[in-house]
């Protein structure tokens, strides 16, 4: 069963301010194709940003802008289970370009790996996608829309080898979430199902 990992880095506060996407779609055996591209976002830059992901005005000046990659974004996340860390940042980013472009949105079912990641390991120090990749062995370039979603196409099969499950359907049944679903103009957040006490 495939799988689908986004990520995106900002130019500003804002969440309709998307300056890059990451796209890795994977299943239990790794990673089977991605897509990555710069994105012009048309507005301005902050520099607690820049700090963060060294992207600048100057690198998007000629990247295409949130409604020239949408097309090719779409037809990775189209009725796919996707999947983010810090899910409701990316899928905030991703509400808010498809408004500010008045562009109708996808649907999908998706996950949060920090979600996951809690109920799979418990006890980390923390769950930043750096330390995770740090204490699995990941090799990570931290804050690269691309790299970001590769480590969690990684966290992902190592999760599914740690629980002996087959794919992530199972992993997921096996530790009680439901996904979250975006749809047209709204969406669901991923929740834990409080098991039954027998």
């Amino acid at each position: 069963m495939d799988f689908v990992a986004i990520d995106f880095e900002t130019a500003n506060r804002f969440r309709d301010s998307a300056c890059a996407v990451g796209i890795v779609v994977g299943n239990e055996n790794g990673i089977i194709d991605e897509f990555y591209s710069l994105i012009n976002p048309q507005t301005s830059f902050e520099s607690h940003n820049i700090y963060v992901h060294g992207i600048t005005e100057r690198d998007v000046q000629s990247a295409p802008t949130f409604d020239e990659v949408w097309n090719t974004m779409k037809d990775y996340l189209d009725n796919q289970i996707v999947i983010a860390h810090n899910a409701s940042f990316d899928m905030s980013v991703l509400r808010a370009s498809l408004d500010k472009s008045r562009l109708a949105y996808p649907t999908f079912d998706y996950l949060c790996s920090v979600m996951l990641s809690k109920l799979v390991w418990p006890g980390m120090p923390n769950y930043k996608l750096n330390t995770l990749a740090d204490l699995k062995g990941i090799m990570l370039d931290h804050h690269h829309a691309l790299a970001d979603s590769r480590a969690v196409i990684e966290l992902l099969v190592q999760a599914m080898q740690d629980n002996q499950v087959s794919n992530i359907d199972y992993l997921i049944k096996q530790h009680a979430v439901t996904c979250g679903k975006v749809f047209e103009r709204s969406y669901q957040t991923p929740k834990r199902r409080k098991r039954s006490v027998k």
